[in-house]
């Protein structure tokens, strides 16, 4: 492949825009943070950037990310690091590299190109979690989370939740936003469950002081629908907490990002 300005390899962009390319990390990221180490992240985050003036591709030259660790992010790497992040990403489906050169012939710096997050839509609902048919986020009509012909799951699950002695939404502890409790609650309704997720956002904001409480409602909110759509997609949740910690850190990481991004784009002005 010939090298060339980033414009002409738009059309190897897997994404309709920036948005949609950072969702679609978001998504990668949930399985496949916890493979990288502290150093191959920060490469990682820093590709990630770079990718963003084609959404999802970057032909920048190891050299130029590898300093901007040092000059942006304020924790440098090394160019094995940097090669080691990038033989990872290859081998999980998250980036696919091709190699270019010059008019010449001599080779020039490699064209990454993020994948598309793969959306299990064959997988079976008969899961952990189930949610209804609807596509819309709406309270489905009956308190359980998804209409199953298997009665005898659902006669099991009754008796668990008198043997436990569960509480529903109405006696969520008021430390909880309503707007949060009365979405949750559509699919959880049950107040420990409620309390538990909502403590999941108090403690990863607790550092981020310039958040307001609405701030913290909305990043709730959608972090619960994104996992509700995760689910209704297909994905098997034996966890919730786990995954939803998941979902809230991505986001927040992504607004980090972002901020970032904004800061490089007006000190480069």
């Amino acid at each position: 492949m010939k090298a060339g300005n980033i414009e002409q390899f738009k059309h190897l962009s897997q994404f309709r825009d920036l948005k949609d390319f950072n969702n679609n990390i978001e998504q990668w990221m949930i399985d496949l943070k916890s493979k990288f180490t502290k150093s191959e992240l920060i490469a990682l985050k820093r590709l990630i950037r770079f990718s963003a003036r084609v959404a999802g591709v970057c032909n920048a030259k190891i050299a130029t990310i590898v300093s901007a660790t040092h000059e942006l992010d304020g924790v440098g790497i090394s160019r094995s690091t940097f090669k080691r992040m990038i033989t990872k990403a290859k081998a999980f489906g998250l980036l696919t590299v091709y190699e270019t050169e010059r008019k010449n012939g001599s080779q020039s710096s490699n064209l990454y190109v993020f994948n598309r997050y793969p959306v299990k839509e064959d997988v079976s609902f008969s899961q952990t979690i189930e949610l209804p048919k609807e596509e819309k986020l709406n309270c489905p009509q009956t308190n359980n989370l998804s209409k199953t012909s298997n009665q005898n799951n659902i006669n099991k699950r009754n008796d668990n939740v008198q043997k436990e002695n569960k509480l529903d939404a109405s006696y969520t502890s008021n430390r909880v936003p309503v707007e949060f409790r009365d979405l949750v609650k559509c699919f959880f309704d049950d107040a420990k469950t409620i309390e538990e997720l909502w403590k999941i956002i108090t403690i990863q904001t607790y550092y981020y002081t310039y958040m307001s409480v609405d701030d913290k409602v909305s990043l709730a909110i959608d972090a619960m629908k994104q996992m509700v759509r995760s689910i209704k997609f297909g994905r098997k949740v034996h966890n919730i907490f786990g995954y939803y910690w998941g979902i809230v850190g991505a986001i927040l990481d992504r607004e980090y990002e972002n901020t970032l991004h904004e800061m490089y784009e007006e000190y480069a002005c």
